[in-house]
């Protein structure tokens, strides 16, 4: 790699730079012991290191530190060096000491203003990000900062931090002494998302069927127990792709071990087969329903002696249990992790356990991985992941938020937190604020851990969920803690239902929209400043957000009056638009602020006029059932209107999307003089198990029974439909290479 070196220059005189301006060959540009490295127009990485012992190996955070391609300009002013992009200034003396206030300052511009940076500076606007977890959280807490800040930059240092190589942890040099990463953006903040991209990596690809719905509960459920759980939901008609088996899956007779909560029973690997005999038969059982099954484990005492397969790890090891003593767990030893990960998953691995759930919660007794300044949580978290991604499929991790670069180990548990509304109206802030730093995808635990006995608000934490990267319902051991829908009273139970139905046809949006996650570093449930960064209102609403790129939500986080519990809420449409609510079609027009009033089986959700919504017909398995029949609702756009939506499909499971296995479908939505069409253009791409013919459901709201409508130039009869006030098309099975064109006049 060619890099400009002033080093030499200083030390030998022979060439000045006096007011020229030059412009760099290469990036990065090394200065004495400074280098500076511009991953992208936005980031810059700027490293002090004695005798240029520069760096470029991964961290947890920054796996990839090359130099993006970048126009960088260098002048040397009054013994300063000006380093430029299009969207910053550097200025930096070469004083021969690391960086500091005196020695580099960023200037940039911003709402039209020159804002200047150094190294002193706070954050005043930052727009805040995630918390490691919500465990035993009863009230709102302080949220760890994001990348996105009013204040138009953000420094993520990663200076000591260890060195990710070859996939192990190791110190770093100690002469390398300073590791910063300057993000600048002024408030365009989906470029300082993709320029977090840049440096530590996308958001995978997740395994479709984790956006579905979960049931799960701390209970001692056997076998028949669990069957009865999905008796259960195919009686009442709610959906399930995910059956969790928390710990009581396993044995908890160990008799040595640091133990947790007072008991030493909280880490096992050894089935308890007096609840579950024969637990690979259940499994399969469960499997053939499309039913995916993960258990939860919490590894911080390891294998221990009582184990049924501690013998063969022993020997791995090379441990004479004769004479050795039981090995304490250790995440920072290759050989004693290779060993671990074997033994105590291989067993459940075979039976079909989709993935496991780490529920890590020891930082208070140990929180560094020994030899390391590494916690626990982030290097667990990518151990476990990359030892999910077994069989060419996709990783899944389901742990505690690690912190920067924890984004690339989807999805994340948020804890056991408390159930009352408080933390319900938190839990939504968090949601939005925790993709301001890469975490997309969290799964809380719906109605709370503990408590949160109000069926009220059991069903809108249910409607919080319908927005959420999954629908996973979660509680503490107790009696009254049982979460499915239907224990919580008739009213609620059909009020919940209607949010589970909802989902289940929402699906082809939801996974388009995670698909965009992936490429282009959106957050799935998304602040409005990062849609609307100079809209003022924007950043007063913090209960709202967006959920993709055509759905608006406010979610309601207070008891409701009356026999209706009936909420009104204050809610900001904004502007380019209008707004119909998901649930009675109602019109807000867009750049205003409306009360939505709401009883207890609405929610304020609302999608976006004059776009084609993908949904799909309900079904009880929403994250696996193939899509043979796309519906497209369009809500009224404004005259002129000319939208184009892309779906998004893959086979949901395997890493084949990477080489290119996926296919995209665009749907077109116009509307001039009266006249509405709705194009499905061909589908672009192919993956295993695609369908190839598709039947399509056309729903249009607000639009005459009396209108004519056209298929491919053939006239047919639309249908009435009350519940969209509107009208429906249905088109048969078709070729999904084919066009489909409806006009509507």
């Amino acid at each position: 790699m060619r890099r400009i070196s002033f080093k030499v220059i200083f030390l030998t005189g022979l060439f000045v730079l006096s007011g020229m301006l030059t412009r760099a060959e290469n990036n990065p540009v090394v200065i004495g012991n400074s280098r500076f490295t511009f991953i992208t127009e936005n980031l810059v990485r700027m490293e002090y290191a004695n005798h240029q012992k520069f760096l470029d190996d991964s961290t947890l955070f920054a796996v990839n530190r090359q130099p993006g391609n970048v126009d960088v300009k260098v002048e040397r002013k009054s013994g300063k060096y000006i380093l430029s992009t299009s969207m910053m200034a550097i200025e930096f003396e070469n004083d021969g000491f690391p960086f500091g206030q005196n020695n580099v300052r960023v200037s940039f511009e911003m709402n039209g203003k020159r804002k200047n940076w150094c190294m002193t500076d706070e954050q005043q606007g930052n727009l805040k990000g995630a918390v490691t977890t919500l465990d035993a959280v009863g009230a709102p807490i302080s949220l760890q900062e994001g990348l996105l800040s009013r204040d138009g930059w953000y420094l993520i240092n990663d200076t000591g931090k260890d060195i990710y190589k070859n996939g192990w942890l190791s110190i770093r040099d100690r002469d390398h002494v300073q590791d910063l990463y300057l993000f600048v953006y002024g408030n365009d903040y989906k470029s300082a998302l993709r320029s977090l991209k840049a440096i530590s990596g996308a958001v995978p690809m997740t395994r479709k069927y984790v956006h579905g719905s979960w049931y799960c509960r701390w209970w001692q459920y056997t076998a028949d127990d669990y069957r009865e759980l999905v008796k259960g939901y195919h009686e009442h008609d709610f959906p399930l792709d995910m059956m969790v088996f928390d710990m009581d899956w396993h044995r908890k007779d160990g008799k040595v071990g640091t133990g947790h909560a007072f008991t030493r029973g909280w880490t096992g690997y050894s089935w308890n087969r007096e609840l579950i005999p024969d637990p690979g038969a259940l499994i399969r059982e469960f499997h053939d329903q499309q039913i995916y099954v993960t258990i939860n484990e919490h590894p911080h005492d390891g294998l221990r002696p009582h184990e049924d397969v501690y013998p063969e790890f022993a020997r791995a090891l090379g441990i004479d249990t004769d004479k050795d003593i039981v090995p304490v767990f250790d995440a920072g030893d290759r050989k004693y992790m290779d060993a671990f990960m074997k033994y105590a998953h291989q067993e459940s691995d075979s039976m079909g356990v989709a993935f496991w759930w780490l529920d890590w919660q020891q930082d208070y007794a140990y929180p560094l991985v020994r030899g390391t300044t590494t916690k626990h949580v982030p290097w667990l978290n990518e151990l476990y992941y990359n030892y999910s991604k077994q069989g060419n499929l996709r990783g899944a991790g389901f742990s505690r938020w690690g912190g920067w670069g924890d984004h690339r180990h989807p999805i994340q548990f948020s804890g056991d937190a408390v159930g009352n509304w408080n933390m319900l109206k938190f839990e939504v802030k968090l949601t939005t604020t925790s993709g301001n730093v890469g975490c997309f995808f969290w799964a809380h635990d719906i109605g709370g851990f503990y408590g949160g006995l109000d069926p009220e608000l059991y069903t809108r934490w249910t409607q919080f969920g319908l927005l959420n990267s999954s629908l996973r319902i979660h509680s503490v051991v107790g009696d009254k803690m049982d979460r499915r829908p239907w224990l919580w009273g008739e009213r609620e139970e059909k009020a919940m239902q209607r949010i589970y139905h909802m989902r289940s046809r929402l699906m082809p949006y939801i996974y388009s929209s995670v698909r965009q996650c992936h490429t282009e570093m959106l957050p799935l449930n998304r602040g409005l400043y990062i849609e609307y960064p100079t809209d003022k209102e924007s950043y007063k609403h913090e209960e709202e957000f967006f959920f993709g790129d055509l759905i608006l939500a406010s979610p309601i986080t207070q008891a409701g009056s009356g026999e209706d519990k009936v909420v009104n809420q204050s809610v900001w449409f904004p502007k380019g638009s209008d707004w119909y609510s998901f649930f009675t079609g109602s019109k807000y027009e867009g750049g205003r602020t409306a009360v939505v009033s709401c009883p207890l089986e609405e929610s304020p959700v609302f999608v976006k006029g004059g776009w084609p919504l993908p949904m799909q017909p309900y079904t009880a398995r929403m994250a696996s059932t193939p899509l043979t029949t796309l519906v497209i609702r369009c809500y009224p756009g404004n005259e002129g209107s000319n939208n184009t939506y892309s779906l998004y499909e893959d086979d949901g499971l395997t890493t084949e999307y990477i080489k290119g296995k996926y296919a995209t479908t665009d749907m077109t939505y116009k509307k001039e003089n009266e006249s509405v069409s709705v194009s499905i253009h061909p589908t672009v791409g192919s993956y295993k198990g695609q369908p190839q013919k598709r039947a399509y459901r056309i729903e249009l709201p607000e639009v005459s029974l009396k209108s004519k409508v056209k298929v491919n130039g053939r006239t047919v009869k639309p249908i009435a439909d009350s519940n969209i006030n509107g009208i429906i098309i249905p088109v048969k099975a078709t070729d999904i290479r084919k066009t489909i064109e409806i006009i509507v006049k």
